[in-house]
């Protein structure tokens, strides 16, 4: 599995508990090293650790280099020009689970830069758009953890 910026590991984590042998990758070394010292409180599976630049000139995270996962969990994060790469990472079957912030946000707190926030049904068009089966999908207003404008997305890639 791969955690796509996954700050200080909370997905990680929770992932490897469940058994999964979890690739967690970020640009920030301070999430990370707290990632790392979560991480040895792991039960079942592993999570690694990796600092790299997501949003460099060239995409950091080749089939080449780590082959095709399992799944990618994004959550809090989107960086557009990479955002349809994400599902040629992904061996058959493989799942992509996707949250983070849409338009609307903004009036609620941060994020607020329409960078950072999805447009409506964006989650939708990448599965459309990619080949991905959406298993489920919600864009929705949550009080949970704070109020926030949120778009959800389990798509799986097919056969």
């Amino acid at each position: 599995m791969l955690d796509l910026a996954c700050g200080n590991g909370r997905h990680s984590i929770f992932l490897a508990n469940l058994g999964f042998e979890v690739l967690g990758v970020d640009s920030n070394p301070e999430a990370l090293a707290l990632a790392r010292e979560n991480a040895g409180h792991t039960r079942h599976g592993s999570a690694q650790f990796l600092e790299i630049d997501l949003e460099g000139a060239i995409w950091p995270l080749s089939n080449a280099d780590f082959g095709d996962w399992d799944g990618i969990v994004v959550t809090n994060y989107l960086y557009r020009p990479y955002l349809d790469v994400l599902p040629s990472l992904l061996s058959q079957q493989g799942f992509l689970i996707y949250e983070t912030f849409t338009q609307g946000n903004a009036a609620l707190g941060k994020p607020a830069s329409p960078a950072f926030l999805l447009d409506p049904a964006e989650l939708l068009l990448l599965a459309e758009r990619t080949g991905l089966r959406v298993v489920a999908y919600e864009d929705l207003y949550t009080d949970q953890p704070k109020p926030a404008m949120v778009q959800r997305l389990c798509a799986q890639k097919p056969v």
